[in-house]
């Protein structure tokens, strides 16, 4: 679902784009959520900006390059603006941080948060602040809820980016059906999960009369915040007093690795859990080998539909889970990093491309991120939309699965169990903190979980290793 974490940027890629800093960034917000048309453009006195934008996206766009410049006529077609899409089909971050340290010229990036603070710490960003608070368009909770923006906003309270789509989050999904089958209640607490779970592992659910299915799987340590959430720890890192450290290596992690180890050692865990990737883990739960995997809300319904497309008959129901309450009574899941339209300081068309995201936030610019292109992806007669071939097979998605603006509800509705389990994220789920090196404290991270699951190390021991490598490396405080 996201793109591979980027790399630090340099200080010396700092400075060559800044040292080819345009003209700073002023207001242009339009008064609802249609864009205005080229002869309504802001103008400034004696200086009237080029309604052309240069633009890196790595998920927002066309399928393929043929289909990226048809993409590009489509926004100009419904806003006006004359757009240039760079959509690399691999290595996105690297390829972003290549153009940005050669000085090259962009008015708009799509970039993750992660990746949003890094480039705003090194002063490549033009703070949006302003024009944020001045946009009866993303000021309207109907367009972005008020509450939302607390993900993007820094330390100090700058906003240097503003939502492409709404990010959704991971938890626990379970198939509902085999709950229904043994006639089991849904799992609350480590006890009832451990009963579920093994249930599922030895009660033949699927009905096949062999014993080969296994209660969890997950794809390596990729996500399991809804079980330490039973012990109140956060995935990543968190900040107190200003001083960072990740909860995953303390010693309240032990119960949750000791209680993974016992789901290992009597083979409910998929026992290749941490080899896996997340395709192989889907894979095993639509082939009904196993009843719990750990994955985003949004899967919930694909995987409904999924099975539904090959059976409509089928009794299959994925449901998410909001995990384990911590002794507080309160579920902590986690939140995806948002990804955002960010507009860098050698922006050529700043006011333009602010006009594009309040545009992109409008009905014709979630439809172009959802359904995707007129003619193409979907024919509309009288505001009814059909799906071509083309479009069924691009899943509605041009970079805009689900989008925040309640004004344009989705015209063929949501996926089966896919609005329970948004609820649920938006309920119980908080952001990650993610520094620059999380990625070096995963390796340490994702080492000595391993090894306290699988039994190699008792979990107090590996939980001691870990913490120790993470302090040795200065990965926390």
């Amino acid at each position: 679902m996201k793109a591979k974490k980027a790399k630090v940027v340099t200080s010396m890629m700092a400075a060559l784009l800044v040292g080819s800093l345009a003209a700073g960034c002023t207001s242009n917000s339009s008064t609802g959520t249609e864009a205005p048309k080229a002869s309504d453009q802001a103008k400034t006195e004696g200086n009237k900006e080029e309604r052309s934008l240069r633009m890196m996206s790595g998920v927002v766009g066309g399928k393929t390059p043929e289909e990226n410049v048809l993409f590009e006529k489509e926004i100009e077609r419904l806003s006006g603006i004359k757009v240039k899409m760079e959509k690399p089909a691999s290595d996105y971050n690297q390829k972003l941080m290549a153009a940005v340290s050669s000085g090259e010229k962009y008015d708009l990036l799509q970039v993750s948060k992660e990746l949003m603070n890094t480039l705003a710490e090194q002063g490549i960003l033009m703070p949006l602040t302003d024009q944020v608070k001045g946009s009866k368009t993303l000021q309207d909770p109907e367009v972005l809820p008020t509450s939302e923006w607390d993900q993007v906003k820094t330390k100090d309270g700058k906003i240097y980016g503003v939502f492409s789509k709404f990010q959704g989050g991971t938890m626990p999904i379970v198939r509902a059906d085999w709950l229904k089958k043994l006639n089991l209640p849904e799992p609350k607490t480590f006890d009832d999960y451990y009963k579920v779970l093994k249930a599922f592992t030895e009660q033949d659910p699927d009905g096949n009369g062999k014993k080969d299915t296994y209660g969890l799987s997950t794809a390596g340590m990729y996500e399991l915040q809804g079980f330490f959430s039973g012990a109140g720890l956060k995935q990543r890192y968190v900040e107190k007093d200003g001083k960072l450290d990740v909860p995953y290596s303390t010693d309240a992690a032990i119960p949750v690795y000791e209680w993974l180890n016992k789901l290992y050692k009597e083979g409910i865990l998929d026992p290749n859990f941490a080899t896996n990737d997340t395709g192989k883990m889907r894979n095993l739960f639509l082939a009904d080998r196993v009843g719990m995997i750990t994955y985003w809300d949004a899967w919930v319904g694909m995987l409904n539909n999924t099975r539904k497309i090959a059976d409509a008959n089928t009794a299959f129901e994925a449901k998410g889970l909001p995990g384990i309450a911590g002794a507080d009574g309160k579920y902590m899941l986690r939140r995806g990093d948002p990804d955002v339209w960010v507009i860098p300081v050698n922006a050529q068309h700043p006011k333009t491309a602010f006009e594009f995201i309040e545009w992109w936030h409008s009905k014709d610019g979630i439809v172009l991120g959802s359904l995707g292109i007129k003619d193409t992806d979907y024919t509309e007669n009288g505001g009814k939309y059909e799906l071509t071939q083309t479009g069924k097979d691009h899943a509605m998605d041009h970079g805009v699965p689900f989008w925040y603006n309640k004004k344009f509800p989705n015209p063929f509705g949501l996926l089966p169990g896919v609005k329970e389990a948004q609820d649920l994220i938006l309920k119980n789920a908080t952001l990650e903190l993610t520094p620059p090196k999380w990625a070096d404290a995963e390796k340490i991270i994702n080492e000595y979980s391993f090894k306290a699951i699988l039994g190699e190390m008792p979990a107090a021991d590996a939980v001691k290793k870990m913490r120790e490598q993470l302090k040795s490396a200065k990965l926390i405080d």
